[in-house]
C-alpha cells in the first residue's frame, strides 16, 4: 500500500454493489487492472477483502461486471428498433448518437473497455463483444453503400473505423461536467458523419 492509499476500515457503510464499482473502475483506470490488487481496493474503499467479498467473488469478477456495463448499453443501442428497421441512414445516426451518449454517460466503463489488453480471459470476452459491435456498424455502413446514402470512394471497414475512432477518442478529452452536454456532443459527431462519410 502506498502513502497516497487510505487506511482500509472495516465494515464502512454506505456501499452497494454499484456504488462499489465507481471506486473500482476509478483504480483500475488511474493504476490499470493488473496493478491493482485486492488490497488497494480494500483501502480505497475502507472495506476489508472480506467485506468486499460479500460484494464480488473476485477481482475478475469486478472487472467482468464493470465492462459489461459499457458493453451491455451499447450493445442496447445496436439492438434498438431504431438501429434495425428504417431508412439506413436514419440508423446509422441513432446508433452513432446512442454511441456518443453511452460514452458520455459511463466514460469511465467506456474508457477502461478502450484500454483492455486482452490478457484474461473476461478481457478477451470482452473484445469479442466489442469487435461485434464494430461488425455490426460496418454493416451498416455497407448497408448504406448498397443504398447509395454512403460516399461511393469510402469503403465501410474504413467509415465504421472512422466513426469509431472520433468516438472512441473523446474519452480522452470529454468531460461530462464541462460546457459542452453529452447532446451537444452527439450533435457535433453527427455532423461531421455526416459531412464526411453520408452521400448527400
Amino acid at each position: 500500500m502506498t502513502a497516497t492509499e487510505p487506511v482500509a476500515r472495516r465494515g464502512r457503510p454506505g456501499y452497494d454493489r454499484d456504488s462499489m464499482l465507481e471506486v473500482v473502475v476509478e483504480a483500475f483506470n488511474e493504476r490499470g487492472y493488473d496493478a491493482t490488487s485486492l488490497g488497494v481496493l480494500a483501502a480505497r474503499l475502507g472495506l476489508s477483502k472480506s467485506a468486499i467479498y460479500h460484494h464480488f467473488d473476485s477481482k475478475e469478477q469486478m472487472l467482468e461486471v464493470v465492462l459489461g456495463k459499457a458493453l451491455d448499453a451499447l450493445d442496447d443501442v445496436f439492438d434498438a428498433p431504431e438501429a434495425t428497421s428504417g431508412p439506413v441512414r436514419d440508423r446509422i445516426r441513432y446508433v452513432v448518437r446512442g454511441a456518443v451518449l453511452v460514452l458520455a454517460e459511463r466514460k469511465p466503463y467506456v474508457t477502461l473497455l478502450l484500454r483492455l489488453r486482452g490478457n484474461t480471459a473476461v478481457e478477451r470476452a470482452a473484445v469479442e463483444r466489442r469487435r461485434a459491435i464494430d461488425a455490426k456498424m460496418r454493416t451498416l455502413f455497407e448497408l448504406a453503400r448498397d443504398e447509395g446514402t454512403l460516399r461511393g470512394d469510402i469503403d465501410p471497414r474504413v467509415a465504421e473505423r472512422l466513426t469509431f475512432g472520433m468516438v472512441n477518442s473523446t474519452v480522452e478529452w470529454y468531460r461530462p461536467e464541462g460546457r459542452t452536454t453529452p447532446d451537444e456532443l452527439a450533435d457535433a459527431v453527427l455532423a461531421y458523419v455526416d459531412a464526411g462519410l453520408i452521400a448527400r
